[in-house]
């Protein structure tokens, strides 16, 4: 079954990308993404641009409206998604508790709606 796994955090809980830090958290990424291509678990996966770089678009009454910025306003963001194809939930959460940012911000597990034909 698919799963998504949101990425959420506050981008300043994380390590800038001049510190020392830096280095070893993206391995960690990269050890990640590797572990779920090994398995074959792996769907697709990305990371997103700042919030800085968001539009949003609505439509109301018949007319459009283009904000620049996130639908939201919070200090946490999502700041990327797996979608992986696991056996079950308690395997998408075992999965969303190694990725990096689980230790200072929140991954959301949803199951992928699939439809017939």
């Amino acid at each position: 079954m698919k799963y998504m796994l949101i990425l959420v955090s506050d981008p300043a809980d994380e390590p800038a990308p001049d510190s020392s830090e830096f280095g070893p958290y993206m391995q960690e990424w990269f050890e990640y993404s590797t572990a779920l291509n090994e398995i074959g678990a792996m769907v697709s996966g990305e990371a997103l641009q700042g919030t800085e770089t968001a539009t949003t678009v609505s439509m109301r009454d018949g007319e459009r409206i283009v904000t620049d910025g996130p639908f939201i306003e919070t200090k946490e963001v999502i700041g990327g998604y797996y979608v992986i194809d696991v056996a079950n939930l308690d395997e998408a959460i075992d999965w969303a508790a190694k990725i990096p940012n689980a230790t200072f911000g929140r991954v959301e597990v949803r199951p992928v709606m699939e439809f017939d034909g």
